[in-house]
Order: C-alpha cells, then sequence, then structure tokens
C-alpha cells in the first residue's frame, strides 16, 4: 500500500503537553472546518473560544478538513497547551461553542501524535432521503433523491472501488509547491471498505472508509454511485470511469449536507 507521505510529529515545547479532542459539528452554518477570513468555520469558532480560555491560540491540527456543509460525528483534533484541568476546559469550551459545536472529550496523547498523520483511516457516512418527497426535519442532513435507487447497482459498482487507486477521477487536483516548482499532489488512496445499505424506510446510508481521502472524493464517489442507481450511467462503466483519470467523465458531486465525518482511526 502507498501511503501518502507523512513528515515526521515534533514534540510538544518544553513545559507543554499535547491533547487529543474529540468534537462533534452541525456543519450547516459553517464555511468547512478550516479557518478562512470573512467567514465562521469550525477552527475559526474553536480558537477563540480557546484564546478566551486559555489565553493564547494552539495551533490546531485536524484529522479532516471538511468541507462548507459538511458534517462531523468524531473529529479529531490536536494542539500543544500548558497542562490545564480536563473537565474544566472541556465545559468552558462546550459553553462557548454549542449548540453547533461541541466537544466530547479532551485527553492527554503522547508527543509524536498528531490528528492527521497518525491516523491510520477515516470513515464518512453519506444520507439520502429516497423518496417523492422532502423531510424538513431531515433536510439539514440528507440529500432528497425523489427517483427510484437501486441500491444493488450501486453496491456492485461500488465493490469496483475498493482497494488501492489513482482517484483522479472522483477528486479536485491539488498543487503542492516543492522549492519553487508546482507539482500536482498525488491521488493515489485505499479504500477499505464501501457499502450501502437502508437504515430506515426510505433512509440510504453510504458507509466508505479509507487510509484518507481526496477533495470531495466521497461526494463524487457518492454521485457517480446514484448516478447508477437511477440508471443514468451503466453500472460496468464505473472501471473505466476509474481507470480515465479524468473528473469530466464522472457523475455528478453529491451536495455537502448529507456527508458526516463518521470515525478516525489511529
Amino acid at each position: 500500500m502507498i501511503r501518502p507521505n507523512v513528515p515526521s510529529v515534533a514534540p510538544p515545547p518544553k513545559g507543554e503537553t499535547r491533547y487529543k479532542l474529540t468534537i462533534s459539528y452541525d456543519g450547516t452554518t459553517f464555511h468547512g472546518f478550516a479557518k478562512n477570513r470573512g467567514v465562521e468555520t469550525v477552527e475559526g469558532l474553536l480558537n477563540q473560544a480557546l484564546q478566551k480560555i486559555l489565553g493564547k491560540t494552539p495551533t490546531l491540527t485536524c484529522a479532516g478538513r471538511t468541507d462548507a456543509g459538511v458534517h462531523a460525528k468524531a473529529q479529531i483534533v490536536s494542539f500543544d497547551s500548558v497542562p490545564f484541568e480536563i473537565n474544566k476546559i472541556q465545559k468552558a469550551l462546550n459553553a462557548l461553542c454549542h449548540p453547533s459545536v461541541v466537544i466530547t472529550s479532551i485527553e492527554e496523547t503522547t508527543d509524536d501524535f498528531n490528528a492527521r498523520f497518525s491516523a491510520k483511516s477515516r470513515t464518512y457516512r453519506y444520507q439520502i432521503l429516497n423518496q417523492v418527497h422532502p423531510d424538513p426535519f431531515l433536510a439539514r442532513y440528507t440529500w432528497h433523491v425523489y427517483a427510484p435507487i437501486s441500491i444493488e447497482k450501486m453496491n456492485t459498482a461500488g465493490q469496483e472501488l475498493l482497494g488501492e487507486h489513482d482517484f483522479s477521477s472522483f477528486c479536485r487536483k491539488h498543487i503542492l509547491e516543492i522549492e519553487g516548482q508546482k507539482i500536482s499532489a498525488s491521488l493515489i488512496r485505499e479504500i477499505k471498505t464501501l457499502r450501502w445499505e437502508v437504515s430506515e424506510k426510505n433512509l440510504i446510508e453510504l458507509w466508505i472508509t479509507a487510509n484518507a481521502f481526496c477533495h470531495q472524493m466521497v461526494r463524487s464517489i457518492t454521485g457517480t454511485l446514484v448516478d447508477i442507481g437511477v440508471g443514468k450511467i451503466d453500472e460496468c462503466s464505473i472501471l473505466d470511469i476509474l481507470s480515465a483519470r479524468d473528473r469530466n467523465i464522472a457523475g455528478q458531486v453529491a451536495p455537502p449536507h448529507g456527508l458526516t465525518l463518521w470515525n478516525v482511526n489511529y
């Protein structure tokens, strides 16, 4: 398995401790996780809260930089700080960040832990409401698709994506600048599991786990498989789409609000 290059992780500064936060958030009103000047983000809110509580803004590292509108059940964040009373700080953070963001746990971790680079895999869930009429109570967390969807076709096609592949057909290209030269970042990833299931009447869920994901990879795979499920794309063409390494021939990109970062495995 080819893994993305993992840099060495520096230990905390002298006198500081590395902490691991598990947080949940409703991403509806946020412009993604990563801080971005002029708009509200999850990292921006956390930074403001930590500044008020600790008197400084630590550098935050997250397991996955979710896009605007994407939710998280268990996002992992690591940062360094002088030692503090965990229960007191957790209570104070939740008082400042709720209801859209909740810190479900804080713990001391090892000096070499990094929320992003220490992760072995990430799991996402995508929810679809498959019925004629929308549901206002599910609108923030599901993609409403009124046309009948074949789960069997989506599962059959989805199995072809398992394993290690170049997922250029399902990702936005990312350009890196190294020593003054611009190069395309590798889009090789390993999907470990992928399955569609019915969780409740008319509620369909995609569960997908990979060592890492490229930008918009889950949403692009979801949209393409849904196009297969409703008959817009032939299920046998999934291998052609994958091998083409061309984003233009894949299906639609599913909207962000149905997606949740569910779990990170270390």
